[in-house]
C-alpha cells in the first residue's frame, strides 16, 4: 500500500530561489519513493511548486483547501483530487487522517500552526505519524534553538526530540520518517 506524505509549506515563494528548488526536490522525491501527497491545496508559492513536482514524478496529489482560501490560493487545475472544506479545522483534520508522514518546508504562521498541532498530537499519542523538517539554509535554526531551550528549562521532555527529525535532503528525510519510532 502506498504511503502518503502531508506537506506543510508556504503559500509564498520566499526571498531565495533555492526554496523553490527545495520544494521541487521534495515533490520529486515523494514520487520517486512511490509515495503520494496531500497538502493545503493552494496553487501559489511553495505549495504549488511541490504539488506540481510530485504530480510530475508520478505521485497521486490531493489538495485540501478551505472555502475561505479557495479564491486566494487558487488550486492548480490538474491535481489528482481536490477537497474543499468549510473550515480550516476540517482541512487539518482531513490532512491528518490521510497522511502517514508529515514534511515541513519553509513557511510562515500557518505552516507553524499546522506543524505544532501534529507535534502535539504525536506527543500525546492522539496519533503516531512522524513529522520531519527540511531545514534548508538554516531556515528553522531559531525554532530548534527554541525547542532545545524549552527542553533545557524543563517545559519539553528530552525524549521528545524524536518528534522533530530534520535534514537538508528531501530523499534522506523521507527515509528517516519511514524508520522513525515515536514515543508511547
Amino acid at each position: 500500500m502506498r504511503k502518503t506524505v502531508c506537506v506543510f509549506c508556504g503559500s509564498h515563494l520566499g526571498d531565495d530561489p533555492a526554496f523553490k528548488d527545495l520544494a521541487e526536490s521534495l515533490g520529486t522525491a515523494i514520487g520517486s519513493h512511490g509515495m503520494d501527497m496531500v497538502f493545503g491545496g493552494g496553487g501559489t508559492g511553495l505549495m504549488g511548486i511541490v504539488s506540481q513536482a510530485a504530480l510530475s514524478a508520478g505521485a497521486h496529489v490531493t489538495g485540501v483547501i478551505p472555502e475561505i482560501l479557495y479564491n486566494i490560493e487558487r488550486p492548480e487545475a490538474n491535481l489528482s483530487k481536490l477537497i474543499i472544506t468549510p473550515t480550516m479545522a476540517e482541512r487539518k483534520r482531513l490532512m491528518g487522517k490521510m497522511a502517514d508522514y508529515f514534511v515541513v518546508l519553509p513557511g510562515g504562521i500557518g505552516t507553524m500552526e499546522e506543524t505544532f498541532e501534529v507535534l502535539t498530537s504525536n506527543w500525546l499519542g492522539i496519533f503516531k505519524k512522524p513529522l520531519g523538517f527540511l531545514d534548508f539554509k538554516g531556515y528553522y535554526d531559531d525554532l530548534f534553538r527554541f525547542l532545545e531551550n524549552a527542553q533545557n528549562k524543563g517545559f519539553i521532555s528530552k525524549r521528545a526530540s524524536v518528534l522533530w527529525p530534520r535534514s537538508t535532503d528531501p530523499a534522506e528525510l523521507l527515509d528517516i520518517l519511514q524508520t522513525t519510532q515515536l514515543p508511547r
